[in-house]
Formats: C-alpha cells, sequence, structure tokens
C-alpha cells in the first residue's frame, strides 16, 4: 500500500498565552522555589563545615655565591623545568612523607581521619560471635593515610615554580598543621637526600683518592726512570738539554760565520787597496791602529816642518833634505804597517774558518744526539701526560673531596626549596557556603519552574494558534475518488489551454485559495494545486517522472516557473535525456549541464543557467554522451544533496525513468510527481502501477486536465466519464 502524505494545520507561538501561564501559576512556582530553598538551608544547616588551609613552597636554588664550590659556575644549575614540578609534586604527596606526618602529628588517635579505619556495627556484631574479621595495624594505617591523602590536595601553580599544599578537615587548626607539617617533612626530606648524596660521595671518594695517590706516585717514577735511563736532561724552559745545545751551537755557528765573512772583507779591501798603491792609511782597518795614528801624526807633523823651511830655505838645503827623508821612511813604515794590519785581517778570517768547521763538526754530532732524544722524548711525554692527567683528577677528587667533607661536618645541606607562605588557622569555613549556596538554589528552582511551566503550556497546545491564512491538504485514501469541493469547482472552470499557457501569461494563473477557508480536502491535478501541496509539505526534492516524454516535460516548466514566480529558490535538473527543455527555458539546447557535471568536466557555475522567463534556475542536459555520464549516477545523489543546501527546492524531471532508477533519487523530503498528458497511454499506465506495487509515496497528479477529472486509484488512472 502507498503511503499517504499529509499536512498538519500550520500553528505559531502565542507569546503573550505563553507568558500568561506563569502567572496562572505563580503560586505553585513561588511555593515550590520557597520550598527548595528551605530545604537546601536546612540541607546545608546540617552538613559540618570544613576548613582549608594551604602552604605554598617556591623550588629555587639554595646556594649562594658564598657556599656554591668553587668549580661550579652560576650557569651550572640544574634547570627547574615543569617535569622537574611535577616530581616534586608527586615527591610532596608521597605515602614516606604522609606517614612520617601522620606519626609526628600523632593522626592515627584523630576521629576524623579514623573513621574508616574503626568497625561498622555489622562488623562488630560479627567480630563478637567469632565470624567478624580483625583489622591488623598496617591495615588501619592504610585507611589512616588514605584518608589524610583524600583530604590532601597538591598542585603547582601554572607558568610559576610555586607548588601549592593544600589540606582539608572539620578541624580548622588541625588543616593548618597538617599543610605546614607536610611541607617542613618534604624540606626535611630533601635536606636529608642531599646529606645522603654528599655522605655517598664522600665514600666514594676516599678509596678513590687513596688509588689515585697511588698511581700518581707511579706515573711520575716511571717519567723520572725514563728521563734517567734515556740521558733526557732537562735544561732551561724545560727543554731537553741535547736540544737546548743544539740550539746554542747553532747560533754561536751563525755569529762565527758572520765574523769569518766579515774578516775576508776586511783582509780583501787592505790588499787590494796595497796592491793598487793607494794610500793604505785612509782604509778603516788601517786607520784604526793605534801605530797608524802615531805615525800618522808624525807624517803631519813633518809636512808642516817642511812647509814652514820652505819658505825660507831652498829645496837643497840639508834641513829640508833631512826633513824630507824622515818623511818617505815614515811612509814606508805606515806601509808596512798596513801590511801587517792585512797579515792580521787574514789571520783573523783563517782563526774564524777554523773556528767555523769545528762548529760544523760538533754542531752534526750535536744533531745525531738531538734526533735520538726527539725519539725518546716522545715516549717521556706520554708517560708525563699520564702522570699530568692523574696528578688533575687527583686534585680534583681532593678539592671535592674537602668540600664535600666540610658539608658533612657542619651538616650545611641546604634543600633546593623554600616555604614562603605558610598555613594560617582558616577563619571561615570554605563549604558549605550557607549564604551563596542557598541564593544559587533558589535561582535554579525558580528557573526549572518556570521553564516546566512554560514547556507544559507550549506541549499542552495553551500557547499555541493557527498561522493566518493557513490551510491543511489532508491525505486522500487510494481507493476513494476525490470529490470536488466549492473552490476546487471554480478551480476547474479555468480551460486545460489556458492553464497550459499560464507560465507565459500570469493573468491566466490558477487561483488562490481564500485565507478564511478551513482546510479542505482536494487532490493535485493541476500546476497551481501541485505547487500549493509541494509548498505546504515544506519538501526540499520533488521527482517528477514523465512516461511520455518531452510532451510531459511542458508541465515540468509549467510547475517550475509556478514556485519561482511564488518566491521559492526553485532550480530545475533535466535527466530527460532530451534537450527540449534546454530549448524551451534558455532558448539554446548545447549549453553544458548534468551530463558534464557528472564526468567531473564542469563545475557547478559552469552548468547552472537562468531561465529566460522566470527567476528559476536550470540544469540542463549538457554535451556530454549520456550513456556514458550515467555510469557516474552515483554521483548524482551527493550532487542534489549540494544542490539542497543552497536552494528551496531541487526539481528533478527524470524523464521515463523505472522504479529501480527512481529508488536512487527518493529520499527524504521527497515529492514524487507524475506528469500525465494522455492518460491511455500504456507507458503512464504501467509507469503508474509500478509506482504503487513498489509501495513508493503516493505520487501527485500534474497534467492539464481540470482537477477531478483525473485521479489515482490502486495504482490505476481513473478518470472520469
Amino acid at each position: 500500500m502507498a503511503q499517504a502524505k499529509s499536512t498538519g494545520t500550520d500553528v505559531d507561538i502565542d507569546m503573550g498565552a505563553l507568558f500568561a501561564s506563569l502567572w496562572q501559576n505563580k503560586r505553585r512556582i513561588i511555593i515550590g522555589t520557597l520550598l527548595v530553598t528551605v530545604l537546601t538551608f536546612i540541607a546545608l544547616s546540617m552538613v559540618s563545615p570544613k576548613y582549608r588551609a594551604e602552604t605554598r613552597i617556591l623550588i629555587e636554588a639554595r646556594e649562594s655565591v658564598f657556599t656554591r664550590p668553587a668549580n661550579q659556575q652560576t650557569d651550572d644549575r640544574p634547570v627547574v623545568d615543569q617535569e622537574a614540578i611535577k616530581s616534586q609534586v608527586e615527591l610532596i604527596g608521597s605515602s614516606d612523607v604522609l606517614r612520617n606526618v601522620i606519626t609526628k602529628l600523632d593522626l592515627a588517635k584523630n576521629a576524623e581521619l579514623t573513621a574508616s579505619a574503626e568497625p561498622s556495627m555489622l562488623s562488630r556484631l560479627l567480630d563478637s560471635v567469632g565470624l567478624g574479621r580483625n583489622l591488623s595495624d598496617e591495615t588501619r594505617a592504610d585507611y589512616i593515610l588514605q584518608a589524610l591523602r583524600d583530604r590532601l590536595l597538591v598542585y603547582s601553580v601554572q607558568a610559576s615554580r610555586v607548588i601549592v599544599v593544600q589540606f582539608s578537615s572539620k578541624d580548622a587548626d588541625l588543616s593548618a598543621s597538617v599543610a605546614n607539617a607536610i611541607a617542613d617533612e618534604y624540606m626535611a626530606m630533601q635536606q636529608a637526600a642531599k646529606s645522603e648524596i654528599n655522605t655517598d660521595a664522600t665514600g666514594w671518594l676516599q678509596p678513590e683518592i687513596a688509588d689515585l695517590s697511588k698511581r700518581v706516585k707511579d706515573a711520575e717514577a716511571k717519567v723520572a726512570a725514563y728521563r734517567s735511563s734515556s740521558d733526557l736532561l732537562i735544561g732551561q724552559n724545560n727543554a731537553v738539554l741535547a736540544t737546548q745545545q743544539l740550539s746554542e751551537l747553532s747560533s754561536e755557528l751563525s755569529r762565527v760565520r758572520a765574523n769569518r765573512a766579515a774578516s775576508e772583507a776586511r783582509a780583501a779591501s787592505v790588499r787590494a787597496a796595497l796592491q793598487s798603491g793607494a794610500q793604505a792609511e785612509t782604509l778603516p782597518d788601517v786607520i784604526a791602529s793605534p801605530l797608524i795614528q802615531r805615525l800618522r801624526e808624525r807624517q803631519v807633523q813633518l809636512n808642516n816642518d817642511i812647509a814652514d823651511l820652505s819658505a825660507s830655505l831652498l829645496s837643497g838645503h840639508p834641513r829640508i833634505r833631512a826633513l824630507r827623508s824622515q818623511l818617505a821612511d815614515l811612509n814606508n813604515q805606515i806601509r808596512l804597517e798596513a801590511r801587517k794590519v792585512l797579515a792580521s785581517l787574514e789571520n783573523e778570517a783563517e782563526t774564524a774558518r777554523l773556528r767555523e768547521a769545528e762548529l760544523n763538526r760538533s754542531l752534526n754530532q750535536l744533531k745525531a744526539q738531538s734526533s735520538r732524544a726527539g725519539e725518546e722524548e716522545v715516549e717521556l711525554r706520554a708517560l708525563e701526560r699520564e702522570a699530568t692527567a692523574q696528578r688533575q683528577l687527583l686534585e680534583s677528587y681532593l678539592t671535592r673531596y674537602r668540600e664535600a667533607s666540610s658539608r658533612t661536618d657542619r651538616g650545611y645541606m641546604p634543600a633546593d626549596a623554600r616555604i614562603f607562605s605558610r598555613a594560617d588557622r582558616p577563619i571561615e569555613p570554605y563549604f558549605p557556603k550557607k549564604v551563596p549556596m542557598t541564593l544559587a538554589a533558589f535561582v535554579a528552582s525558580l528557573l526549572i519552574l518556570s521553564i516546566g511551566t512554560l514547556l507544559h503550556a507550549l506541549f499542552s497546545g495553551r500557547a499555541l494558534r493557527p498561522v493566518s491564512g493557513a490551510y491543511q491538504v489532508p491525505a486522500r485514501p487510494i481507493d476513494q475518488p476525490a470529490t470536488m469541493s466549492p473552490p476546487v469547482a471554480a478551480v476547474a472552470a479555468v480551460p486545460a489551454t489556458e492553464e497550459i499557457q499560464s507560465a507565459s501569461d500570469k493573468s491566466a494563473r490558477l487561483p488562490i485559495m481564500p485565507e478564511t477557508l478551513q482546510p479542505i480536502e482536494t487532490d493535485h491535478t493541476s500546476v497551481a494545486i501541485v505547487a500549493d501541496r509541494i509548498m505546504a509539505s515544506g519538501a526540499a526534492r520533488a521527482i517528477i517522472v514523465s512516461p511520455e516524454g518531452d510532451e510531459a516535460s511542458a508541465l515540468t516548466i509549467l510547475l517550475v516557473r509556478e514556485l519561482a514566480d511564488r518566491g521559492v529558490r526553485v532550480i530545475l535538473v533535466d535527466m530527460t535525456g532530451s534537450p527540449e527543455i534546454g530549448r524551451s527555458m534558455l532558448d539554446n539546447g548545447s549549453l553544458p549541464g548534468i551530463t558534464d557535471l557528472l564526468v567531473s568536466e564542469k563545475h557547478f557555475s559552469d552548468v547552472i543557467h537562468l531561465d529566460h522567463y522566470s527567476q528559476a534556475e536550470i540544469i540542463p542536459l549538457g554535451n556530454h554522451d549520456p550513456v556514458k555520464a550515467m555510469q557516474s549516477v552515483g554521483r548524482l545523489p551527493m550532487i542534489l544533496t549540494a544542490l539542497q543546501s543552497a536552494y528551496d527546492l531541487v526539481v528533478v524531471d527524470s524523464g521515463p525513468s523505472t522504479v529501480s532508477e527512481l529508488k536512487h533519487l527518493l529520499a527524504e523530503g521527497t515529492e514524487l510527481i507524475l506528469g500525465v498528458v494522455n492518460p491511455d497511454d500504456p507507458d503512464v499506465t504501467a509507469t503508474a502501477k509500478a509506482v504503487y506495487d513498489a509501495r513508493f509515496l503516493e505520487p501527485n497528479l500534474l497534467t492539464p486536465f481540470h482537477p477531478g477529472e483525473l485521479w489515482l486509484e490502486a495504482g490505476r488512472l481513473v478518470r472520469r466519464v
């Protein structure tokens, strides 16, 4: 049996009646609100108050510049990251810390914490008859520890290195004392941990130092023994003696060579002067001789005497001849002395050459010794490096040992944390807050009762009113023919040809029902009435089956234009397989359309076109091969869903589709329409029977006939004779 389609009367919410229901039920709302408020206040008064105290701890390095180890720089301190802060939070709430606090404050005798550890009345009764189980001391301690942990809250302040220790209790003094005791125990545990680290370090360093001392002694002994056996004596600047002597001898050889070259040059200059007959006394080496200087003085004196006597005596005078004879002897003596200077320079150059040869022999010997010493010095340096490394390690261990030992002896173990805010005795309880919670209960109860009253008035129908001008088109039974009511009879007076021409002539449009009419029964055979049915149902999709092809598709165009003229954003998708709809609405049958969209050759913006004669839009058939395009028909539901999100109504003219093809197009909120021009056509009859047999929705008839002349009955087209 096909599914009947029906629409209810359109209604609207009467805001005046809705809020009037609040005034009508004001007494019940006020009494209920006051009752809930009083009960809430009484319940809060019976609850035991709870107090909360908190202690704040700052995680920081407590070492100062005066107590920090000498080899530790300021930047060497460990970075306290968020993982380290969370680790300290877990340490504060650890069982060891809490057990020490329980012992220190004797919390095992506190009634609030031991309440869960005390046996119940049933346990005592069973214990009296021997069926109970006595709690051991360990189990009782676990209960107390769990009770303490349930009242404790430890957390770190975000984006800081502050840890907050909160403790809640019915006793204000207990809440403060427990929070402070946990913080103190944490600090003591930190100090004990650092003391244990120092003690362990001292115990480890002591045997290491003894072992290192022995190894340093052995390494230095090996260095001394090897130096002695290799004759690697150390001279100045920690250099091997052979290397130092080689350096000094090289310097001396260079100096001797320079002296020899200078002596040879001076001797050559004196020899050249003597051979050329030049005055040898003008040479620097000759004139530097003291004897030559005295002879030159005597020569000058004789020349002066000869000059003085020549003024009064003749040149042949015996006195002048004697003076000239003395002057000649003096010149010979000067040249003789110059030759002696030459011989002296030559002797000096020869001595320098002999000295150079001797130094070369000594240098060759030292080179051999230095080469052998260099090879042995490699092994010596290796032994010295080993001894130096052992010595430095020993010195560093000794420094650390002395520092650790001094800290242990003096008991200086600063914890890397500081309590900067200790818990004080809380004055007011944090729970329950009687006044705020009572006010909250008053507001919540008033709001809930008001909402309940409004919902009751809304669902009971007292706050609803019918929409002005709304009418109902109820479903008619399939086996009952439609009867013509007076408004429908008035519509039937319009000729069929005039109805078909209504798309182009708006004055010939079907009359609209007056707003004052009550809901009536009617069939839906004309274009206007089918449009009414679609708008009343609120359908988002309409599927039109046109078994007769292009002749019935003309009715589809009329329906789409009628809906567009009524202000509906409607789009027509041409799935008929014929381009006639595109030619009728766009004056062009070759524009891109649905076939191009199915094969992903075009986008939505390329295939959507505006009807030339109305505000409707259309996706024509397209230019791609329909047979090949239908191979991608699986994309069609997705395309229709996308169009429904942008348009009020999507109309699909499926042409002469079969029942199996319609299954893929029908979805929730879909109207099925059967376009009929000739009811006697066998394809129309077969399609109507197939739709009925498939148990589809009862289709609306879209025909050019007058209302009441043609209807569906059990899948058959019935025509009034």
